[in-house]
């Protein structure tokens, strides 16, 4: 397929006439390569990502690599019940990034190197609940490795039996003595080989049962693929010893995963059972919940969950879920329990309940609460108190409930509608390494992104759960973006800050809060000062029935005002339930832009202007946002070009727009439904809505009910009307549920059959999201190709205005 389609695509270069972008010499491969000032650019050290240890001394910084290569990429990968697995090393297929470990302490800059392998390729990095340990992944070639450092040296150690990281991660027990893995089971044979001749037919069969089903991806086909699911899914739990490195197992090897109780004595297991699905991913296969002892000896089951095909669209299943350890009690087990059969259509009084069962788990559930909404999570203060959430679809309308220690006399603390940014109050600090909030007498804390009017302002409050009384003790300025990432203290004195402005990447600051100080923790440099140099401003308008837009317009370096530029449009349509929401303003004309990937904004290095995240709000009370999504949509663009145009950047005749995903599907319904724009690129889209009936996005209306909104919004059924040059880009293994490949590839033959010009490419080995160095480079030099062709080569415009 990958060769075909440069035969296609090199043909079609030379007899249409398109530049290769400069300094693109294509490779042997056929990858092209953009221009040097984007290649010099996503070549550098991206920055370090930063974790922040539980007694808030230290952190630990991992270096990352920028890209992996497409060799990489080219490993093997077996696609099983919506999981990628390299069978090379039984892990994912997609290694981590990480290259190096750093530890640095928070008051006086001292480092120390952690020792880890020589091209180690890092993930999962994570503090025991005392910060006297670190855990970390590394991923070879034929194996991934768990490695534990203590803290206080930076030594590390290797703990021998390899782990099973596509089926169970690694959890710390509460005292910090080890972690909870699943392995690689020991002397397991090898994996099963593909038949030769077939056994028989592949079968599927519902009988008489709704089963909605949203279109998954990876799934397992026949009945080889359930004996290699089987193969590499199957692990052992075993506990690790921290200081020694020694694995001790429990129980026998399955198809499960599991989470030690606070005690360390108990394991929480859900272990899957067949039958198995062709339709869905792992996660809603059969089941058992069960606890077991350390030793792995059985001591309950919970629950025998069945399969998860025949959950109402917007429900859940009507037995036992969401559960979890309560974190302040030794071992006492929560879930919650549908009291609508799971449908959200049942109008009941209560729709969820909540019980909890203690060890030794003989008797019976105790339930706690009942909820008028859908349960939507709890959380425990560290005295006692509990915070128990719910949600309702309908209205969009979210409730926290404050309860005391014994599950009584709730009082309500918020009561809001999801979508109002303006009303969040934030979420509770958590005491780290507990799971349970910090609190201080009877005060806790809160931090949030502060949404305004202005822009985003975190904060941090805090909160009296006696009176409800809120005092704010920080709000960032309105010249740069501060969030609190922890207290370093209980009073809330000192604490850890991650501070950027437009021109400042982000930092680490201890900020004293009484004296109104602050002191550098690190002091990483611009990656990218090329990107940092444009001009940006964040612009706010009105769409013509009166909801108000806002975004941010990059100007490329050297840029003179009053110069007309070509622009392009990027942006991502969100649905709302009203107009208030739609219009609030979020984000912050004051954050660092960080550029990674294929970004849009390396046009900036090439004299376009960027019209980055105009908001494209559908507007809709209930389900309905989407009866009139083209005309909300159109109505968007129109206000984002005539803003851009009136500020003297835009030259109207040259503006291309251009999305990635739900993006993509903006972009190719624009170019269909009006003539805004001189050319698009669509990068994996869904085009047809028909390959998604049962919902997509936040529509979960089916096809058969309203058929005419699938058509509608459909740029597959308006392939006709598309006259404007549209370049299609699409990872030939994406797995997003709803993007096949196949949605560009259709795409792509009805607006050939209709004389378009349209270009279509695939790229090998790739996903959803591009990841190859080889891959992002082909992508951006297409882009920019096309762009340069299309809207900065259009004929320009004659006056100012329209």
């Amino acid at each position: 397929m990958a060769r075909r389609m440069f035969v296609l695509v090199f043909a079609w270069c030379l007899t249409a006439g398109v530049p290769f972008a400069q300094s693109q010499t294509p490779h042997k491969s056929g990858y092209l390569t953009p221009p040097k000032e984007i290649v010099d650019i996503l070549d550098a050290e991206p920055l370090p990502s930063v974790t922040v240890g539980p007694q808030r001394e230290l952190i630990v910084l991992m270096q990352r690599r920028s890209m992996p290569s497409i060799e990489e990429l080219s490993e093997p990968m077996l696609r099983l019940a919506g999981a990628r697995i390299n069978p090379d090393n039984n892990g994912p297929h997609r290694a981590g990034s990480g290259i190096g470990l750093t530890l640095r302490t928070i008051a006086s800059g001292e480092e120390r190197r952690i020792q880890v392998p020589q091209g180690a390729r890092i993930g999962a990095v994570s503090f025991s609940p005392n910060g006297n340990w670190l855990s970390f992944t590394n991923t070879r070639d034929t194996r991934v490795d768990l490695h534990i450092v203590d803290v206080a040296t930076g030594q590390s150690k290797l703990v021998e039996p390899a782990l099973n990281s596509i089926a169970s991660g690694c959890e710390w027990l509460d005292d910090s003595s080890g972690l909870l893995c699943g392995f690689v089971p020991a002397r397991r044979g090898p994996a099963p080989a593909a038949p030769r001749v077939p056994t028989g037919p592949n079968i599927q069969e519902n009988v008489g049962k709704p089963g909605p089903v949203r279109t998954y991806q990876d799934m397992l086909e026949n009945a080889h693929d359930e004996a290699l699911f089987e193969y590499y899914f199957t692990t052992q739990l075993g506990f690790v010893d921290a200081a020694t490195g020694r694995v001790t197992t429990a129980g026998s090897p399955g198809l499960l995963n599991g989470s030690p109780s606070p005690d360390g004595k108990y394991i929480l297991v859900e272990r899957i059972k067949r039958p198995f699905s062709r339709l869905l991913p792992y996660s809603r296969f059969p089941q058992d919940v069960e606890i077991w002892d350390r030793q792995g000896n059985k001591v309950r089951t919970v629950a025998d969950v069945p399969m998860g095909d025949t959950i109402p669209i917007n429900g859940v299943i009507t037995g036992p879920r969401s559960y979890r350890w309560l974190p302040r009690e030794p071992a006492t087990l929560l879930w919650v329990e549908a009291l609508d059969k799971g449908d959200i259509r049942n109008d009941v009084p209560h729709r969820d309940r909540i019980v909890t069962l203690a060890a030794p788990f003989t008797g019976e559930p105790t339930e706690r609460a009942k909820t008028e909404y859908r349960y939507a999570g709890a959380s425990w203060t560290e005295n006692g108190a509990i915070l128990l959430s719910e949600a309702d679809r309908a209205t969009r309308t979210t409730r926290t409930w404050v309860f005391n220690e014994s599950w009584a006399e709730p009082r309500k603390l918020w009561d809001r509608k999801q979508q109002d940014a303006y009303g969040n109050p934030g979420s509770p600090v958590m005491r780290p390494g507990t799971g349970t909030i910090l609190q201080t007498g009877d005060w806790i804390y809160l931090t949030g992104q502060g949404a305004s009017p202005e822009g985003d302002r975190p904060f941090l409050d805090r909160l009296n759960l006696k009176s409800f009384e809120t005092e704010r003790l920080w709000r960032s300025d309105n010249t740069s973006y501060e969030s609190v990432v922890g207290l370093l203290d209980d009073k809330a004195s000192r604490v850890l800050t991650r501070h950027e402005t437009k021109l400042d990447p982000p930092n680490y600051f201890v900020r004293d809060l009484s004296g109104g100080t602050k002191q550098a923790v690190t002091h990483f440099k611009d990656p990218h000062p090329q990107i940092t140099a444009a001009e940006r401003m964040f612009v706010t308008y009105d769409r013509k029935d009166g909801v108000k837009l806002n975004g941010t317009i990059y100007l490329p370096p050297g840029y003179k005002k009053g110069q007309r530029l070509p622009m392009v449009v990027w942006a991502y349509p969100r649905e709302f339930v009203d107009a208030d929401a739609a219009s609030q303003v979020t984000g912050s004309p004051h954050r660092f832009t960080t550029v990674s990937g294929a970004s849009h904004l390396l046009l900036l290095t090439q004299g376009y202007a960027i019209f980055d995240g105009p908001t494209m709000p559908i507007v809709g009370p209930g389900e309905t946002a989407n009866d009139t999504y083209v005309q909300q949509l159109v109505a968007s663009a129109e206000a984002a070009i005539d803003k851009a145009v009136e500020l003297g950047i835009a030259d109207r005749n040259r503006v291309g727009v251009g999305g990635h995903s739900y993006g993509a599907f903006m972009t190719a319904n624009l170019l269909a439904h009006s003539d805004l724009f001189a050319a698009g690129v669509a990068r994996s889209g869904a085009y047809n809505r028909t390959l998604t009936p049962f919902g997509f996005q936040s529509e979960t209306r089916t096809f058969w009910e309203v058929p005419q909104i699938y058509s509608a919004m459909s740029p597959f059924f308006h392939a006709h009307k598309i006259n404007e040059p549209i370049l299609l880009i699409h990872g030939e293994v994406d797995n997003n549920s709803g993007t096949f490949p196949i949605q560009s590839e259709r795409l792509y033959m009805a607006l050939k059959g209709h004389g378009a010009t349209v270009r279509y490419v695939t790229l090998p080995n790739e996903s959803h999201g591009y990841a190859a160095r080889e891959s992002v480079f082909h992508t951006l030099a297409e882009t920019v190709n096309w762009f340069d062709k299309y809207v900065k080569n259009a004929k320009p415009a004659t006056t100012s205005s329209r």
